[in-house]
């Protein structure tokens, strides 16, 4: 399918376009994964470990959104709605 059909299907709302789509190679944009180690001591660890168990999730779970939500913190200090755009 050509693009300009496939924007006419999207705009008419045919609702199997994503059949339409290969997927095979799609990604998502700043969500590729790359893999680091960290060294922590072991009472961190086991820290980790006590609050990601009282919640249920992975330690890898736990150490991701505190990290994320760390950042996103710092980002909003840094850089206030009005300056963001938003």
């Amino acid at each position: 399918m050509k693009a300009k059909e496939f924007d006419r299907a999207f705009d008419d709302g045919v609702e199997d376009i994503v059949d339409e789509l290969d997927l095979s190679s799609a990604r998502r944009v700043n969500q590729e994964q790359k893999r680091i180690n960290v060294d922590f001591p072991a009472w961190v660890v086991d820290s980790l470990d006590r609050e990601a168990a009282r919640i249920g999730v992975t330690r890898q779970s736990i150490i991701k959104v505190w990290l994320v939500e760390r950042l996103q913190a710092e980002a909003a200090h840094k850089f206030p709605k009005d300056e963001r755009g938003g």
